[in-house]
């Protein structure tokens, strides 16, 4: 029951406040990373829920914070974006803390992470130096996808069409305007990067396809899982698995050089998702089992071709270094 929040909160939050903690370079900043660890920890060995919510909660108002001063040092759009996203997680978080069933808030979770990777995907589009209406259409996805999750106070199955067609408007602007499909035309990691964003950013038009037709099913059950997976396994970890060589090295100093094998954990993770949000729709158990299975195993394979990419690194550099 406490995978969603140790997932979105425990890592997702911890891997997110990190980098950011890196970027603003605050010792302040460091206690978004801290606060979600222990988010995690409180979770896994049975906390009381509302102090693991409280973490949480604290956590994501840090992270407010970070945005709010970046945005003060480099006034730039795609961080209000950003502060936007966090300020979405802070929601979900409070409402957990009120104990609301989790149904309630996992919509504000959505938004915080959708927000947050379509804000660097934005940030990064200031090469293509786009129009204003391509701007406009950008910011209309964003603001739909705020105004949906605000109207889910007063009539959630609306507001989960609302946020839906947010959702779709920004995975078609991503597909459109993004950089990636330059990058697809090039070899070794832009091209590996490019083609993880791409098949993110479908599943992602999927999610919000799925939100819009199967609204009433929106609290348990096969289609309930079918409309989470597609955005928080079929984008979010597309997006975790694209960025990976990047990020990683960035958060930790150790080189990370790319590998023909990091296409296995990324094919992996969609040939499962597929199966299992096909079993999902289609009432088939044994898909939806295997399905899940399989996610996990991709999710295992990031690891291990990780692991295997450092020590590859550290072998490179030690080689350099004699």
């Amino acid at each position: 029951m406490m995978h969603g929040p140790l997932m979105v909160v425990g890592f997702l939050g911890t891997l997110i406040g990190l980098e950011r903690a890196v970027a603003l370079n605050r010792w302040w900043a460091y206690g978004i990373p801290v606060l979600s660890t222990l988010t995690a920890l409180s979770g896994l060995f049975g906390g009381a829920s509302q102090l693991t919510a409280s973490l949480a909660a604290v956590a994501s108002l840090l992270m407010v914070a970070v945005f709010i001063t970046l945005y003060r040092q480099y006034p730039s759009e795609h961080f209000i974006i950003m502060a936007l996203s966090a300020l979405a997680w802070f929601v979900g978080n409070a409402l957990w803390f009120t104990e609301a069933a989790v149904f309630v808030f996992v919509p504000w979770w959505v938004g915080f992470l959708v927000l947050m990777i379509a804000g660097e995907r934005l940030e990064l589009s200031r090469l293509r130096q786009p129009t204003p209406l391509i701007r406009f259409t950008f910011h209309a996805g964003a603001a739909v996808i705020l105004i949906g999750l605000g109207y889910s106070f007063f009539d959630f199955p609306m507001a989960l069409r609302i946020v839906g067609a947010g959702l779709l408007v920004l995975a078609l602007w991503l597909l459109r305007y993004d950089l990636v499909w330059q990058s697809a035309r090039q070899t070794g990691l832009p091209r590996f990067m490019a083609i993880s964003l791409i098949a993110g950013y479908l599943w992602l038009a999927v999610g919000g396809f799925l939100w819009m037709v199967f609204t009433q099913f929106f609290s348990a059950g096969p289609s309930y899982d079918a409309m989470l997976h597609a955005i928080f396994l079929g984008f979010v970890f597309s997006m975790i698995f694209a960025h990976a060589p990047i990020i990683l090295p960035t958060i930790t100093g150790l080189a990370l050089p790319f590998q023909s094998a990091f296409y296995l954990h990324v094919g992996l993770l969609h040939l499962s998702l597929l199966l299992r949000i096909t079993g999902d729709l289609g009432q088939l158990s044994s898909a939806q089992r295997w399905g899940g299975l399989l996610n996990a195993g991709a999710i295992l394979v990031f690891l291990v071709n990780n692991v295997r990419a450092v020590r590859l690194g550290a072998r490179v550099v030690s080689i350099r270094q004699r």
